[in-house]
């Protein structure tokens, strides 16, 4: 039987315990996001200010934006995540890239063309702050709208510079916790 991690505080713990790439190498399989039921609401309630035409769900997980989605019609999208990939094909019956922040940092992805939207939930905010303008820029010139789903403030990319926040949304817990969407874009020259 596999042990699910529904818990947020235990996925946390265990990231700062056995660090991100080491929870997923022992974990990718069992992974289950706590808080799908969140991510789906936000993705649905803001569906008219996105285009997912064609989607790459980023940091994909098991799939739960894609699944959100296949729910709502849209049939082209593609995930990565270079954990649980693995995951995501048996959910979908589709190829995972398996791009990591690493790759699209120093420029060892290839995508075969641009995307309407990419949304990244429940991950960018593990990427080293060091590394997130680069991973930012270069996910902007596949999509003009990057969507990060976090339940933090961070990362705050609206603090990188020619990145901008062009709009939030948030859902309550049933903690009363905000979970956040925020839509990115690359701010335009103000000279």
């Amino acid at each position: 039987m596999k042990k699910h991690f529904d818990n947020h505080n235990a996925i946390r713990l265990k990231y700062e315990n056995e660090g991100v790439e080491g929870f997923y190498s022992k974990h990718a399989d069992e992974y289950q996001n706590p808080h799908f039921e969140y991510i789906r609401q936000l993705i649905i309630q803001n569906e008219h200010h996105l285009d997912y035409t064609k989607g790459l769900d980023f940091c994909a997980g098991n799939g739960e934006v894609s699944q959100v989605w296949q729910e709502l019609g849209y049939k082209d999208f593609v995930g990565s995540d270079c954990f649980t990939y693995n995951n995501y094909e048996k959910n979908f019956n589709i190829p995972c890239l398996k791009y990591s922040f690493e790759d699209i940092i120093k420029g060892n992805f290839e995508f075969s063309h641009k995307f309407s939207v990419i949304i990244c939930s429940f991950a960018m905010h593990l990427c080293p702050e060091k590394w997130l303008y680069s991973l930012t820029y270069n996910l902007l010139e596949y999509s003009q709208k990057l969507v990060i789903i976090t339940p933090h403030k961070r990362p705050q990319l609206e603090n990188l510079a020619q990145i901008a926040l062009t709009f939030e949304d948030f859902v309550l817990t049933q903690k009363g916790k905000k979970v956040f969407l925020k839509i990115y874009e690359k701010a335009l020259n103000t000279f």
